[in-house]
C-alpha cells in the first residue's frame, strides 16, 4: 500500500451499487467510509434517499450519514470544510479512506475545491422566486435552457432550489452558471486521490432503478413522504423521490402516475449524473463486477 495517504472516491449514477463495493473494500482495507451525498445527510430523509442500512454497513464506520436535520441548511462549501478536517484525522489512522456519493458537487468541493460564485443578491432572488410562484418551474427550466443549456443538462431540473440558483448566478453574472464549474483541480490536497466511476449497461442500470423505487415504496415511502409535509419546502426535500410524492398528496395526479413519475425522474436524474462525472477525465470507469479486483491492484 503506498505510503502517501489516498482517498479514493467511489461514485456513480444512482443504484448502481455503490454501497456495497464500498463496505466490501473498506472491510478489505480496514478502513471507513465518508459520505458525499447530499442527501443522506439529513436524519430525517431515510427510504427516499436509498440510505444504507446498519446490516448493509456492516459495521463499517460511514461518516456523514443522519449528520443532519432537514431544517438546517447545509451547503457543499460549508462541507468541503467539515470534511476535509474529518479526513485529517482519517488520515492519521489510515493510508486509505474511502468518499463515496453521487453528489458531484460534493466530491468535487473535498477533490479540487470550489470555484468562486459569485455572492448571493437578494433582489435577483427574490424575482426568481416571485416568477416561481406566478409562472411555475417550467418556465424557469426554459429559461436555464436558453441561458444555459450546460446547466440544463447537468443540473436536476425537478429541484427549483438549483435551478434559481443557477439562473440567479446567469443574471447577476451575466455568464453561464457553468462557466464557473470548470472540471481539474483548483488546490492541492495533502494526499493522492484515486477517482472511480461506476456505471453499468443503460437497461441494467434503469431496471435496477425501477425495482429500488419498488423497494422504496414496499419500506414505506408514502409514509416518510407523509410525516415530512409539516417541512416540505425545506431544501432538503426539494428532490427526486419526495417532490413526486407531494404532488400526489396535493392531489394533481393518482398513485400509478406518481410511481411513474417517481420512476422516470430517478432514471433521469442517474442520467444527469452520468454527465457531470463524465466532464472530469480524472475518472477511471469500471462495471461493479470488475470494480473490487480493480481497485485491490490500484491502492496496493
Amino acid at each position: 500500500m503506498s505510503k502517501q495517504p489516498t482517498l479514493l472516491v467511489i461514485t456513480g449514477p444512482t443504484a448502481v451499487g455503490k454501497t456495497a463495493l464500498c463496505v466490501r473494500l473498506a472491510q478489505q482495507l480496514g478502513t471507513e467510509v465518508v459520505s458525499a451525498d447530499a442527501r443522506q445527510f439529513f436524519r430525517e430523509m431515510h427510504i427516499g434517499t436509498a440510505k444504507p442500512t446498519p446490516q448493509e454497513m456492516q459495521g463499517v464506520p460511514h461518516h456523514f450519514i443522519d449528520s443532519h436535520s432537514i431544517t438546517e441548511d447545509y451547503s457543499a462549501g460549508r462541507y468541503e470544510a467539515d470534511c476535509l478536517q474529518l479526513l485529517e484525522q482519517l488520515f492519521r489512522r489510515h493510508e486509505v479512506v474511502i468518499l463515496t456519493g453521487g453528489s458531484g458537487l460534493y466530491l468535487q468541493a473535498v477533490t479540487d475545491g470550489l470555484d468562486e460564485l459569485p455572492p448571493a443578491d437578494a433582489a435577483i432572488r427574490a424575482q426568481l422566486q416571485r416568477e416561481l410562484t406566478d409562472q411555475g418551474l417550467p418556465a424557469l427550466v426554459e429559461e436555464l435552457a436558453a441561458l444555459d443549456p450546460v446547466s440544463h443538462q447537468r443540473i436536476d431540473r425537478q429541484n427549483p432550489v438549483r435551478v434559481l440558483r443557477a439562473l440567479e448566478v446567469c443574471r447577476s453574472s451575466g455568464r453561464p452558471f457553468s462557466s464557473f464549474h470548470q472540471a481539474g483541480p483548483k488546490v492541492q490536497r495533502p494526499w493522492r486521490t484515486l477517482k472511480i466511476a461506476l456505471n453499468r449497461e443503460r437497461d441494467e442500470l434503469y431496471q435496477r432503478i425501477d425495482e429500488r423505487v419498488d423497494q422504496m415504496l414496499a419500506a414505506g415511502l408514502l409514509a416518510e413522504v407523509q410525516a415530512l409535509l409539516p417541512h416540505r419546502h425545506a431544501q432538503a426535500l426539494q428532490t427526486v423521490g419526495y417532490q413526486e410524492i407531494f404532488g400526489y398528496l396535493d392531489g394533481l395526479y393518482d398513485w400509478d402516475e406518481a410511481v411513474r413519475l417517481l420512476k422516470r425522474n430517478t432514471r433521469r436524474y442517474a442520467k444527469r449524473q452520468l454527465t457531470w462525472l463524465r466532464r472530469d477525465e480524472q475518472y477511471q470507469w469500471l462495471h461493479p463486477d470488475e470494480a473490487f479486483r480493480a481497485i485491490g491492484e490500484m491502492v496496493k
